[in-house]
């Protein structure tokens, strides 16, 4: 079996370690040469899918910073978290820095003999009939403007500030904190005793510069000596979902398929659990002795289309819910999150779904 791979993102490589980890040769086309990628991204990884990343894909248990416990807070909650998940005996879920998984799964790969780098600016050196199976990971290239174009797609109409702050030690530094502003949701994600992680997702029409978010951090700061606050990036944030997720035996994969708002760091626990569908499939396929082929696309579409467009549609339903308090002015949602807060079935429920998916 031969499979090929397009693009050279964090989804693609992980996809691509999977699948030679399991003897299938894979050929990874992208179109610029490999780079580091941003510093100050970081990326929430679900308990579950650290356990499957680890014994699947490739072990990052050295690079792990582990979350305990999750506060939420809006702007008009005096200082009062009106929601908290908690686990007294694990921990919830795992803070990582996106370039150092990017980089241990390049050097990985590049001594993996399954395994491949072909570099094509234009994909036009790409012979389809040559692979079983081709899974497209480029947000931008041709054959994403050609097959798949049509979506569900929701503008934000804000931008995602990110960076890291340098700040005293602290003896545990595995609190996060989420708190939403009237201008748009701020979340500190601790990465270290000594660093903290800043995503702040705030509406285009309020931002002006990147001094801004120096001011934000100051004025929300729960906890922090602050150092230092490293140089900031920004991204346009919108969310979709792709009307079809394939063409023949060209699977549409990653934030191809779905993008969501990173309040509830989501993204790519998404793409860790499409992958562990679609090696599932294929599993099952070469264990009945099936053909790789269209099939495979299509009982991965039967499998996590709607479970992916329902989960995405819960993650814009919490943006809007705590979004409408600033149209209310009042303090009906603050009240009403608190009473979810407490009731325990609910709250676990929601512990699950965050960790485990729908």
């Amino acid at each position: 079996m031969k499979v090929c791979i397009l693009g050279d993102n964090l989804t693609s490589l992980a996809l691509a370690k999977a699948l030679a980890k399991k003897e299938i040769f894979v050929d990874l086309f992208y179109r610029k040469k490999n780079t580091k990628i941003d510093t100050t991204r970081t990326i929430g990884i679900s308990k579950s899918n650290i356990n499957y990343f680890n014994k699947n894909i490739s072990n990052i248990k050295g690079m792990m910073w582990p979350i305990k416990k999750i506060k939420i807070f809006t702007e008009n909650s005096n200082n009062k978290e009106i929601l908290k998940f908690e686990d007294s005996k694990d921990y919830l879920f795992s803070i990582l820095q996106n370039q150092k998984i990017f980089n241990q799964l390049v050097i990985e790969l590049k001594k993996n003999k399954f395994f491949k780098f072909k570099r094509d600016t234009k994909y036009n050196k790409l012979d389809n009939s040559a692979y079983d199976l081709l899974i497209n990971c480029d947000i931008k290239n041709e054959m994403t403007k050609k097959f798949f174009s049509k979506k569900f797609e929701k503008k934000y109409n804000s931008v995602a500030l990110t960076t890291v702050i340098e700040h005293k030690k602290l003896p545990f530094n595995n609190e996060a904190i989420q708190i939403f502003t009237n201008h748009g949701p701020l979340a500190f994600l601790p990465i270290s005793k000594g660093k903290t992680s800043i995503v702040y997702s705030v509406r285009m029409k309020k931002y002006k510069t990147d001094l801004d978010i120096n001011k934000i951090i100051n004025k929300f700061n729960p906890k922090y000596e602050i150092k230092k606050i490293h140089k900031i990036s920004k991204f346009e944030l919108k969310s979709l979902n792709l009307r079809e997720y394939y063409k023949d035996n060209l699977l549409a994969f990653g934030d191809l398929l779905h993008r969501l708002h990173p309040l509830a760091g989501q993204g790519f626990n998404m793409s860790i659990r499409d992958i562990k569908e679609l090696l599932e499939i294929i599993d099952y396929k070469i264990k009945l002795g099936l053909s790789i082929d269209r099939s495979v696309c299509a009982e991965f579409q039967n499998n996590t289309k709607s479970k992916n467009f329902v989960f995405s549609e819960g993650i814009n339903f919490i943006y809007e819910y705590f979004n409408s308090e600033n149209k209310i002015r009042g303090d009906l949602i603050d009240k009403t999150a608190r009473l979810i807060g407490r009731n325990k079935i609910l709250n676990n429920y929601f512990k699950t779904i965050a960790d485990m998916g729908l």
